[in-house]
């Protein structure tokens, strides 16, 4: 399934979303469902307790190379350089700020997280394995 078809030379237009971390299920890396306690997966039925959720990088990005536009979505541990930390880490840091702030609305925390990864990768050109 990582088999690279093709590499393709694109500069990043914009982010799709917001959300550049996701609790991934160690078996199948299928987005968890997380309650107060507890985890599960819906895709292979695996669970846990929350605290144990391990986390990881998805980042949805419209690019354009020189004729077409594109969606993409890049996810794992390649994004580790361009974050500087893995994603279980950064999950870590964000919750570990929003305790020790006092920060009940998380949304201040993720406006900041957005506005950074917009400034790191819009307007800049990678080569992508298609």
């Amino acid at each position: 399934m990582n088999s690279v078809q093709r590499l393709l030379a694109a500069s990043v237009i914009s982010i799709q979303n917001s959300c550049f971390i996701y609790p991934a299920c160690q078996n199948c890396f299928s987005r968890l469902i997380l309650d107060s306690r507890r985890f599960s997966c819906l895709k292979c039925g695996c669970t846990g307790e929350a605290k144990d959720a391990s986390y990881r990088y998805r980042l949805s990005l419209k690019i354009a190379d020189t004729n077409d536009l594109f969606d993409i979505t890049v996810f794992g541990s390649c994004l580790d350089p361009f974050f500087g930390v893995t994603a279980e880490n950064l999950q870590r840091y964000i919750q570990d700020f929003n305790q020790l702030s006092g920060e009940t609305n998380t949304e201040s925390t993720t406006r900041a997280l957005v506005q950074a990864v917009e400034t790191c990768f819009i307007g800049k050109r990678f080569i992508f394995g298609v």
